[in-house]
């Protein structure tokens, strides 16, 4: 019995070392399938990675594809000169698709680039680095001829042309050249007449656009160069430049026929009309021609009737800033022209130079009709209409006419009634000074029969 018992035991023994071998083999295998699917899944993984390398790839080959085919076209464009891509705003065609971008701007107003220390804004990223080398003071482009330095790379070419004399735009009309486009297209306007600037002041109009800048400072009373000797203010530097030779004295342009010099180029080249008797400037009115620009502006007043300078204590206008000038010696009493010989004074310097021919008896007009002298020109000119019997100043009321402006005046006082000469002894006013004259010797009769009969009176008492 003890030996069946040891059986029965040994026998259990044995199927629970058989169900754990069971169970054993089952871990085992289910280690295999796990193992299986990880290295199906490591399968997968790779062969999807090589996949999208093979995506990458590819499309790396088709942008490169892309940019060669793009520049491929742009070099067709160049060659070509098409210009494929058009503002449909405008018409103006563009080789690149950013050109035209950039070009719309213009028609939306967009600046899209904003200066950070002074909020200016800009259409284009490059005019906005531009523009920050006036903040950071930075000149990167220097010339080697003379070590000026510039912000912008076509400002130092500009300059180069100083060196080099190179004036490369020649203008079609004059032929006259220029060293930079820009004063060629400025020039332009010279023969097109066009005045693009408009002052929305007064409505003049510039053809460029500092000079309507200069302009504004007239209505702001703007006068920014000021004179460090004598305070005088100026518009423009330019101006100031000039003025400043008064005080040095330069005059650095100089008449080669005659030798006269002369502070102003400008001046130079009006001077050398003379010489050369070049009246370029011609009235379409009346065909008189001038030596200045400026003289043939005067002269057309004539006809427009404009006295633009008038006097503030009296109202009377000019046709010219000198007789303005002149005038104001009325008011103030100033004769600063004194004759050497007498000692009489004038408020004219032409006036002295006539008065100078009383002690000289110089008469430098000739009649060449009658053989009258003059020592006036005025006076010349007041004869000659006794020949011609031109008589150009005429009465707007009754139509009557008179060879001289003076005669006018004193016919006009019997429309108006004005009697501006007055008797100082008995108060009667004349329209003439010459009718005064001869009331007054009515009272100078008076004053010697009076003294007449005192004297007779007092010779009678003895």
């Amino acid at each position: 019995m003890p030996f069946i018992k040891q059986e029965t035991e040994d026998m259990k023994i044995e199927e629970i070392f058989s169900l754990k071998d069971e169970e054993t083999k089952k871990e085992e295998s289910e280690d295999l399938k796990i193992e299986e699917i990880m290295r199906v899944k490591h399968e997968e993984t790779e062969e999807l990675t090589d996949l999208m390398a093979l995506k990458e790839e590819s499309q790396d080959v088709n942008e490169m594809e892309e940019k060669d085919q793009c520049k491929m076209q742009c070099d067709v464009i160049v060659h070509t000169k098409e210009k494929p891509f058009t503002c449909q705003q405008c018409g103006k065609s563009f080789t690149h698709k950013g050109s035209l971008n950039n070009h719309m701007r213009i028609h939306t107003g967009e600046k899209p680039y904003t200066c950070q220390q002074c909020g200016k804004c800009f259409r284009h990223e490059g005019s906005l680095h531009k523009h920050m080398r006036v903040h950071t003071r930075e000149k990167p482009f220097t010339c080697q001829q003379c070590g000026k330095s510039f912000t912008q790379k076509g400002s130092l070419n500009n300059h180069m042309r100083i060196h080099t004399g190179e004036k490369p735009y020649t203008c079609q009309q004059c032929g006259k050249c220029f060293k930079q486009q820009g004063h060629l297209k400025f020039h332009m306007r010279v023969h097109t007449g066009e005045k693009p600037y408009t002052c929305q002041q007064c409505g003049k109009s510039f053809n460029q656009k500092v000079n309507l800048k200069v302009h504004m400072r007239i209505h702001m009373g703007e006068s920014p160069f000021t004179c460090q000797q004598c305070g005088k203010s100026f518009t423009e530097k330019g101006h100031l430049k000039v003025h400043m030779r008064v005080h040095t004295g330069e005059s650095p342009y100089t008449c080669q026929q005659c030798g006269k010099s002369f502070t102003q180029k400008g001046s130079l080249n009006n001077h050398m009309r003379i010489h050369t008797g070049e009246k370029p400037y011609t009235c379409q009115q009346c065909g008189k021609s001038f030596n200045q620009m400026v003289n043939l502006k005067v002269h057309m007043r004539v006809y427009t009737g404009e006295k633009p300078y008038t006097c503030q204590q009296c109202g009377k206008s000019f046709r010219h800033k000198v007789c303005l000038q002149k005038h104001m010696r009325v008011h103030t009493g100033e004769k600063p022209f004194a004759c050497e010989q007498c000692g009489k004074s004038f408020t004219q310097k032409g006036s002295l130079n006539n008065h100078m021919r009383i002690h000289t008896g110089e008469k430098p007009y000739t009649c060449q009709q009658c053989g009258k002298r003059f020592d006036q020109h005025a006076k010349f000119k007041v004869h000659m209409r006794v020949h011609t019997g031109e008589k150009p100043f005429t009465c707007q009321q009754c139509g009557k006419s008179f060879n001289e402006k003076r005669s006018l005046n004193r016919h006009m006082r019997v429309h108006t009634g004005e009697k501006p000469f007055t008797c100082q002894q008995c108060g009667k006013s004349f329209s003439h000074h010459a009718n005064l004259k001869v009331h007054l010797r009515i009272h100078m009769r008076e004053t010697a029969l009076s003294l007449a009969n005192s004297v007779e009176i007092v010779s009678l008492k003895k």
